[in-house]
């Protein structure tokens, strides 16, 4: 009976070099994304526009064999757009998950409350869904934005009144770090034009009445109404500023640029003003509406929203970031890889980081809601 040669050194040495290759291996099986967001609640129409859109480029990527051989997860989980439930989230995301990055969570004070977490265990937090100037400057080393800020849109919004002779105008505004942002661009607007709101008021994120602001906006005399709020609220407002009699052009920021808030409308969408800050999601001739909506045909779907959009830019700058972090990507990594983007084309928009510029985009538009519902430019 032969005996069983014994293993030579080099079979040990290979043997142990895979070991050591495993156990060195990163802790997630493919590239885990987290997004910690209002599924539910009163931003939850946007936030599955959001979550669609991303996944449209996503799921794209991962058909072609994902980035550096790993497909990537994107793991949502709803903060029912609370923002102390947005950390908990977070947290258990980052120490339990294992997520190499948070990305495209809404809201400006949730975006807001993750700040010392990101610096706690150094993870990046990609295109959050909010143009909060507190998270463009000064420079925060882990957020890296994709979209132009509130203060631009609501001055653009603003301006645009002013030229068609509007000179009456209102701003509601909802008592958060949102709120306070979009009013101080609304100021910035209103400045420049020579004129001061006629009425500006408060109402609280959670379960407002408008009973009482929407006869003061009718009795002000205002011609336009800027609403800054989530899309139920802002609604809500709408509402019940025309049961009250005024018919102020009403105006709000991006934040609600979604389907599921001209439904929310209902018979009160038509007319009404939504900044933007993606292209026409119906113009062929910008290649980045193009690409969305050739994916979007390959599902079955016919058209692309403003909403849609926001998250499907995002994961192509998430997706850029992974591919410059290398095949065992760290966090670290990926920050680092994100802040070296330059010139990167999105689809005939440009997006540059650096030390010193982590906004990404700055284009900003206007959009008014037809009869039939839709948004035109």
């Amino acid at each position: 009976m032969k005996s069983i040669p014994r293993p030579g050194r080099l079979w040990l040495t290979l043997a142990a070099a895979a070991m050591f290759s495993a156990l060195a291996a990163p802790a997630w099986a493919q590239l885990r994304i987290g997004q910690p967001t209002g599924i539910t609640g009163s931003v939850a129409a946007g936030v599955k526009e959001n979550i669609d859109g991303a996944k449209l480029y996503l799921d794209a990527v991962n058909a072609r064999g994902g980035v550096n051989g790993q497909k990537i997860e994107l793991i949502s989980v709803d903060d029912k757009f609370d923002p102390k439930l947005t950390v908990e989230v977070a947290r258990e995301l980052i120490t339990k998950r294992g997520v190499l990055a948070l990305f495209l969570n809404r809201g400006t004070p949730h975006a807001q409350a993750l700040l010392p977490l990101l610096a706690e265990y150094k993870v990046p937090l990609v295109a959050p869904s909010t143009g909060a100037m507190a998270l463009h400057t000064p420079v925060n080393p882990w957020v890296f934005n994709v979209r132009a800020t509130y203060q631009r849109e609501a001055a653009k919004a603003i301006e645009h009144l002013a030229t068609i002779g509007i000179t009456r105008i209102a701003v509601l505004q909802t008592d958060d770090a949102f709120g306070a942002d979009g009013a101080i661009g609304a100021e910035s607007g209103l400045k420049a034009a020579g004129l001061k709101p006629v009425l500006q008021e408060k109402f609280p994120r959670d379960k407002p009445d408008f009973s009482t602001l929407a006869p003061q906006v009718a009795k002000s005399g205002a011609q336009a109404v800027m609403i800054l709020g989530s899309a139920g609220n802002t609604a809500e407002a709408v509402k019940a500023v025309r049961a009250a009699g005024s018919r102020a052009q009403v105006v709000t920021l991006s934040n609600n640029a979604s389907e599921g808030f001209i439904k929310l409308l209902g018979e009160h969408a038509r007319g009404v003003i939504v900044t933007q800050v993606f292209p026409n999601e119906r113009s062929v001739s910008s290649p980045l509406i193009k690409e969305a909506l050739e994916l979007a045909q390959t599902k079955g779907l016919s058209s692309v929203s403003p909403a849609m959009m926001e998250g499907y830019a995002a994961a192509k700058v998430l997706v850029e970031g992974l591919k410059r972090a290398g095949p065992n990507p760290t966090s670290a990594g990926l920050r680092d890889a994100l802040e070296g983007i330059r010139n990167f084309n999105l689809g005939g928009l440009t997006v540059d980081y650096s030390a010193s510029n982590h906004t990404g985009l700055d284009f900003a538009d206007l959009s008014i809601v037809d009869a039939a519902g839709r948004f035109r430019r």
